[in-house]
């Protein structure tokens, strides 16, 4: 999916000009909410954020200083993987969140949840199977995120500590489309077989249409390798490989790297069943009722939709975007007002799995809600047309995108990256 601008808070892995703040900010909101009592020992470690930083993952939420670039940390949350010293519940294949906190002042901004919904991303990353935290009955407004995020009760593994009982919940990451699937709702305009990897060229727009996807096990990993960016460089493009958990064989990442690639576009995948009440889908129709805006739902690209999307997409062939584009079945749904399109969005389908992409918004039409009403229209369409199931990609740093796509009830399912061999 394309980018959404970033005007607000973001989440991400602490930088180191971060820790000292979030191991601050995590002691003065431990305070604050009265789970602290001054001068207890538990204090120390909750300003340890170094150690947190250096052996788990410690995640920040920012937000930009009224004047000028700089950010202020205003939010923090601790992913301990199983056999950190961090983890207290945490089996194999679990990670733990711990020390979720939000400075007092920017409560009320959806923080807590950001912070939340990105450890899950992070979790996935991980390659987490499942993902564990502890809480206090009294927490009641963090119980309804939970509950939201689709964390369950495990009271069999409830525990207590010096005398304070703590529950635990669970949650899982959903099924993803899986990368075949993927692939069929983005075809290259040329794709070729070598032993069994499919080679994807289309004269360079977009990574996905112009990558490997090696899902084949080849009898001489070297010379395939070799030959592939053989057929690269002919083209007059970089090799990109596409590393996920269909990659095969298992050794490829490392190979890769010994030869110069290197790892770029950090993807999630994030999933949500069809069904679910989507509130406010109607934003766009109800726009349309007094004559401003209105929504096209077509077979195909229209001139307009596709000049709009390439035209934000910064990219100018025409012919090669028809190529990749109408290589699947989808249907494509333009944001009209006044006969000028404002947004685009193409829904592709691919089993019982619709994949939404090509969410783009004209500049002067952003911070209006038109992506979300276009993608809960795609919701609607693409469950009218029979898909059970609806994937879209976004890139890890994208936090403004992810926080909408959570907000709609996406969920992290893979993560996966590229590859790509350095000039």
């Amino acid at each position: 999916m394309a980018a959404v601008a970033h005007h607000g808070p973001a989440v991400r892995v602490a930088l180191p000009g971060d820790v000292a703040d979030a191991g601050a900010l995590t002691a003065e909101a431990y305070l604050a909410d009265g789970l602290l009592d001054p001068g207890d020992e538990y204090e120390a470690e909750l300003r340890d954020a170094q150690r947190r930083a250096r052996e788990a993952v410690l995640l920040v939420a920012t937000v930009p200083m009224p004047l000028g670039d700089d950010e202020v940390v205003v939010g923090s949350l601790t992913l301990a993987p199983y056999g950190s010293t961090y983890a207290e519940v945490a089996g194999p294949g679990e990670v733990e969140l711990r020390m979720l906190a939000v400075a007092p002042e920017a409560r009320g901004q959806g923080i807590a949840e950001m912070l939340m919904a990105a450890a899950l991303r992070e979790a996935v990353g991980l390659g987490a199977d499942r993902v564990v935290l502890s809480t206090l009955d009294s927490m009641t407004v963090a119980h309804r995120l939970y509950d939201r995020l689709g964390f369950t009760s495990a009271p069999e593994r409830d525990w207590a500590h010096e005398g304070v009982h703590l529950r635990v919940r669970t949650w899982q990451p959903p099924p993803p489309p899986g990368a075949l699937v993927e692939a069929a709702t983005w075809c290259p305009q040329r794709t070729v077989d070598v032993e069994g990897w499919r080679v994807g060229l289309s004269h360079g727009l977009t990574r996905r249409a112009n990558s490997v996807l090696p899902v084949g096990v080849p009898s001489d990993l070297l010379a395939v390798v070799e030959l592939v960016e053989r057929t690269y460089a002919s083209a007059g493009l970089p090799a990109v490989f596409r590393v996920c958990r269909a990659a095969r064989p298992a050794g490829l990442e490392s190979v890769l790297a010994d030869r110069g690639y290197r790892a770029v576009a950090h993807t999630d995948v994030l999933v949500r069943a069809l069904g679910q009440t989507d509130g406010g889908a109607g934003g766009v129709r109800a726009a349309a009722a007094g004559g401003r805006l209105r929504v096209l739902v077509e077979p195909e690209p229209s001139d307009a939709w596709l000049s709009t999307w390439l035209g934000v997409k910064g990219h100018a062939d025409t012919g090669v975007a028809r190529a990749v584009l109408e290589g699947s079945p989808a249907a494509y749904l333009t944001v009209v007002q006044d006969d000028r399109p404002l947004a685009t969005l193409r829904a592709a389908f691919a089993e019982d799995w619709v994949g939404l992409s090509c969410l783009v918004v004209v500049a002067d039409a952003r911070r209006r809600g038109l992506a979300r009403e276009l993608a809960l229209q795609a919701l609607a369409v693409a469950g009218e047309r029979g898909a059970r199931r609806a994937f879209l990609q976004v890139e890890v740093a994208n936090s403004a995108a992810a926080r909408l796509y959570a907000d709609l009830g996406f969920r992290p399912a893979e993560r996966y990256h590229y590859r790509e061999l350095s000039a």
